[in-house]
């Protein structure tokens, strides 16, 4: 689960070496705290959050699979 948010995080910026991803797990929940550089994040988040709320409907998808509920904080 891990490596899927990273391949696609990576994929979306273009300062790979300012990727801060910190996995929190507290019984079934998941939270990841995702960090990328300030001048990113906007296109990390896109246009209205889409690209952000399509970011965190995979991962629920691929937490589902393994019966653990994901949440995505994107950090400043």
């Amino acid at each position: 689960m891990d490596n899927i948010l990273k391949t696609i995080i990576e994929n979306l910026v273009d300062d790979k070496e300012a990727i801060s991803i910190e996995k929190h797990e507290d019984g079934n929940r998941v939270t990841f705290n995702v960090k990328v550089a300030q001048n990113e994040m906007g296109k990390v988040i896109g246009r209205q959050g889409k690209i952000a709320h399509s970011i965190r409907t995979l991962m629920k998808s691929v937490g589902a699979r393994e019966q653990k509920k994901v949440d995505i904080e994107f950090l400043d």
